[in-house]
């Protein structure tokens, strides 16, 4: 099975062959060969490869030396010499030895699904602790491996080592150099956490909640936040498009304050070295008290992306079906046909406020969102009919921006209100005077 990118080849690219193995009776998960597949070269084309050639190759079992047998690997390594490809993408988990003995048969590097996204973060890192996150995912991914230098690829790259050409700082191949560089970069990341920590007693001293965002990679979590904070993160329709974390504030319609969070995407078979070292990064989710789960409703694999997204936040410790409010927003509802609109919307009306259909790119549905944000948030507060004197302006305003006013009746002297507050802040009015 072969898919051919719709891209145009960019000629400062580095030519690349994307492989799929397909294990013959192995247990179905649900996506397609062909979406795994495509899900490769966007991966791929991340990192600004030109994928000359992709496929699906299916094999009876596991060749411990190299993954694939014999034929296909002759098969493969004919292909790449005709394309005078430099680099074979290879979506899978290799081992050491197969990586090697691969890179040996087809003359070229070979990078597999691991390291495939470790470049991608690497190249996408920007803040200091997103930087040092990516470099101790790649030296625990290298350690095994040892970093050896490829003076044929001739172009300058950024990125974390795993393609660098000629000038290009590779690590030392040297497994006490790595560990002492991992034991440091630990340190610092150590550092990071306080900091972190430090942030969130300061935040709960307000205290706002914590609303974070996460799913599925290029799922439009980006877009979503900065639909609802009027934020300018980068959002494309890329993998892994957002990195490092970005928190803003957002006052809902209920008047309550919160804190949205954007995180990086997930994805299937994330690679436990990345897991570890975004512990810090996954912390804000880990903090939240309501998670907005974002799913590319009009992706086929759209199940399956939420089946991964559940592992890696059980992988975290979070468990969706515990006592962590999740709401699904599901997404790209303007690329819904209307039999699958309908189906979402009945599907939503029956939630309780737990699912909401909405589109990022058109709005259309984010009041739902923010009504649905309020009624959770907002479940335990409590409801309060006070009266102020018209001479309390300052009481008055503060009820307005803290609370959902239900009712207001003028009176001469007064003015007599039905409100619902948070219990914090309903404790600090003592008979409609404001402590």
């Amino acid at each position: 099975m072969t898919w051919n990118s719709s891209d145009s080849t960019r000629p400062s690219a580095a030519r690349a062959v994307v492989v799929h193995p397909e294990i013959r009776g192995a247990p179905q998960t649900g996506r397609s060969s062909l979406a795994r597949l495509e899900e490769a070269v966007r991966l791929a084309e991340a990192i600004k490869l030109d994928i000359s050639h992709s496929e699906t190759v299916s094999i009876s079992r596991i060749r411990p030396s190299a993954l694939f047998g014999k034929g296909s690997v002759e098969r493969i390594g004919a292909k790449i010499a005709a394309l005078n490809a430099e680099i074979a993408i290879i979506d899978w988990a290799l081992s050491p030895v197969q990586q090697r003995n691969l890179e040996r048969a087809w003359h070229c590097k070979v990078l597999d699904r691991t390291g495939l996204i470790l470049e991608i973060f690497g190249a996408r890192a920007r803040t200091k602790e997103g930087v040092l996150q990516v470099e101790l995912a790649a030296l625990n991914y290298q350690r095994s491996r040892l970093v050896r230098s490829w003076t044929h690829l001739e172009r300058q790259r950024g990125g974390v080592g795993f393609m660098g050409g000629p000038g290009e700082t590779q690590i030392e191949a040297d497994r006490r150099l790595i560990g002492d560089r991992i034991t440091k970069l630990k340190r610092e990341l150590k550092d990071v956490r306080r900091t972190r920590a430090i942030h969130r007693a300061t935040r709960q001293k307000v205290p706002y909640p914590i609303i974070a965002l996460v799913g599925y990679t290029n799922a439009g979590k980006s877009t979503l936040f900065n639909m609802l904070t009027d934020a300018n993160v980068i959002s494309k329709d890329q993998l892994f498009a957002t990195l490092d974390p970005k928190m803003r504030g957002l006052k809902l319609p209920s008047g309550q304050e919160v804190v949205l969070s954007d995180t990086v995407g997930f994805i299937s078979d994330l690679p436990h070295e990345l897991v570890e070292a975004f512990q810090a990064t996954l912390e804000e989710v880990m903090e939240a008290d309501v998670l907005l789960h974002v799913r590319d409703i009009a992706d086929p694999a759209s199940e399956e992306q939420k089946s991964d997204v559940i592992n890696v936040l059980a992988n975290l410790g979070l468990s969706v079906d515990g006592d962590r409010t999740v709401i699904e927003v599901r997404n790209k509802s303007d690329l819904l046909d209307q039999a699958r609109r309908e189906f979402h919307i009945n599907s939503a009306n029956r939630s309780n406020n737990r699912v909401v259909l909405l589109s990022a790119a058109s709005g259309e549905g984010v009041d739902q969102l923010l009504f649905s944000l309020g009624q959770i948030l907002c479940a335990d507060w409590k409801t309060l009919e006070i009266n102020i004197p018209w001479s309390d302006g300052k009481t008055l305003a503060w009820i307005y921006a803290h609370g959902e006013v239900i009712s207001r009746n003028d009176r001469k002297e007064s003015v007599n209100l039905t409100v619902r507050l948070h219990p914090r802040d309903a404790n600090r009015l003592n008979g409609g005077v404001l402590k």
